[in-house]
């Protein structure tokens, strides 16, 4: 497992261990896992949670495992679990040991008849309709089923033939026999085990009955020999079963359970039923779309593990839920670009410049530093020629003020390059500017003009030189900052979201970068390769983030 890459910062998990250690509770032992269920791809919530489970065990000098919950198979598959095991590793996390719940079946299965051989366990004949109405609400107590009262061996025999595959989906349930009147209505007789003939995708056709969450969780923990089993507040109320199971079966590990406060991230949505609509629904292009709040989305954006990983930690651990501000993790990603991420120059919407005093036939290679403070990065050539690309925007004929870029008559330095001097605006017939006829100062390279000042400073490309690229300027998905609060949360999708410019120039030096290679395109914002659509000799680059906040 990866360590931290800051000091952790206290909490009351850290605190609870840290309690536990000096008592020698568990034997010394710190023993942790993440569980998620392999029915979508992890999300930036799921982030907080690997890392919290993850850290905790790399803190403790303990161990970590990866558990998927495969008890629900008709929205599992193995892509997603591929896609988990993928994620987890990216952001630079291995577990101790790889589990699935349906590992457990058999376990699982006998456990269950043990509750029944005791009296707490009973199959019920009621409809789902039923157990709801008969279960009661938060102010009035439940009813009883009239199967509650079943004899053992009928009971046992009922819940063998339910495995045997007898009854129909539906007709009968496993039900844990606890207290109908108890105010939390997770203790109400909750069911254990149901029907359903679904093929399983490690299983096959073997089960055709599948347990429930709350009873496969704890004793899942409980074999594993998982010390501190961390998850998320809404499970709060579900702790009196998760402890009441493993108590009638006197496990011999009886791990504890502690909530913490899920994240919440503004502009996202973190609902799986939600994410696979905006996918199956094509609102976005995928699970991994670089708007999704997915990892694999976030990934595929330019998000590197470290910035998430210092995300999860500057948000901390706590017992209350809040939002956070999108710009705490834009921040992350930021700073941790801004530090490392080479330095290259593109041009969104090019504005041909010709040099005229210029030698036609001739190319130079201007070496530039990859990064203004990191030396240890090197250096790259960049060629420069007669033709050169700027951006539109950076010229003005009738320049606002403080305008500091090039204009007619005036003067600005290339970046890493010359100064050059415009003397003659070419337009087409509808009067928009096509050209600059442009002189350079030959004694400027690497230095200041003689007798006068050049305050701008623009990127360039070399029209002869530079790559055509298709570049995609992302933003938030949603135009609110709570999209879950609207009655439809499709409503506030935000449709300036994505805005793919065409025909944009990149310097050479960016043909031959990696598949995922991030940058900073100076002055612009951080960019990062595409690595699915980069095919082909086709350059494909998704913004990251803009180069401050605010700057989208």
């Amino acid at each position: 497992m990866t360590t931290n890459d800051t000091q952790p910062l206290a909490n009351f998990i850290r605190q609870i261990i840290t309690n536990d250690l000096k008592d020698n509770k568990n034997n010394g032992k710190v023993a942790t896992r993440f569980p998620p269920e392999p029915n979508g791809y992890l999300h930036i919530g799921h982030a907080k949670s690997i890392c919290l489970n993850f850290g905790i065990a790399t803190e403790f000098n303990g161990t970590c495992n990866l558990r998927f919950d495969d008890t629900n198979p008709e929205k599992e598959n193995i892509e997603y679990m591929e896609a988990i095991e993928r994620d987890v590793q990216w952001l630079g996390f291995d577990w101790a040991q790889l589990h699935h719940a349906s590992d457990y079946f058999e376990q699982l299965y006998n456990y269950a008849v043990q509750l029944i051989e005791q009296g707490q366990a009973y199959v019920d004949s009621l409809s789902a309709e039923q157990i709801r109405l008969y279960r009661g609400t938060l102010t009035e107590p439940g009813k009883e089923s009239p199967d509650r009262s079943r004899s053992i061996a009928d009971n046992l025999d009922l819940f063998s033939r339910m495995r045997a595959g007898e009854f129909a989906d539906g007709q009968y349930v496993l039900r844990a026999k606890i207290d109908m009147a108890s105010p939390n209505i997770n203790m109400r007789d909750p069911a254990i085990y149901r029907i359903r003939r679904v093929h399983h995708h490690r299983t096959g056709d073997a089960w055709c009955i599948y347990p429930m969450y709350d009873y496969t969780h704890c004793i899942s923990d409980a074999i594993e020999g998982i010390t501190h089993s961390l998850c998320t507040l809404e499970f709060e109320d579900h702790r009196p079963l998760y402890d009441w199971v493993l108590e009638q079966l006197q496990t011999p590990v009886h791990p504890q359970q502690i909530e913490f406060a899920r994240l919440q991230l503004e502009y996202t949505i973190v609902s799986k039923r939600k994410l696979n609509q905006l996918v199956t629904e094509k609102h976005v292009h995928g699970w991994d779309d670089p708007r999704m709040p997915t990892i694999a989305g976030l990934r595929r954006a330019g998000f590197t593990p470290k910035s998430i990983r210092d995300f999860c930690e500057r948000i901390g651990v706590t017992k209350q839920n809040s939002w956070i501000e999108m710009g705490v993790l834009e921040y992350c990603i930021r700073e941790d670009l801004n530090e490392n991420a080479p330095r290259a120059m593109a041009v969104l919407q090019p504005l041909r410049v010709v040099i005229d005093n210029y030698p036609e036939d001739q190319t130079e290679q201007l070496e530039i530093s990859n990064h203004p403070q990191r030396h240890e990065l090197g250096k790259r050539n960049v060629p420069f020629s007669r033709v050169i690309l700027i951006e539109q925007d950076d010229f003005a004929e009738v320049p606002p003020p403080k305008f500091k870029r090039l204009i007619a008559g005036g003067e600005v330095r290339l970046r890493g390059s010359y100064v050059i001097k415009c003397n003659e605006v070419i337009k087409n017939a509808e009067g928009i500017v096509t050209e600059l006829r442009c002189t350079y100062d030959t004694d400027t390279l690497g230095k200041n003009p003689e007798g006068r000042k050049v305050k701008g400073v623009i990127h360039w490309v070399s029209e002869q030189h530079s790559h055509p690229a298709e570049i995609r300027l992302y933003d938030r998905l949603f135009k609110v900052p709570n999209p879950d609060s609207e009655e439809n949360f499709l409503d506030v999708i935000n449709p300036a979201s994505l805005e793919v410019l065409e025909g944009c120039r990149v310097e050479a030096s960016l043909a031959e970068t990696q598949s995922d290679g991030r940058y900073q395109f100076e002055r612009i914002g951080y960019f990062c390769r595409d690595a699915v659509d980069s095919v082909d000799g086709k350059l494909v680059f998704n913004r990251t983030v803009s180069l401050r906040e605010g700057g989208w």
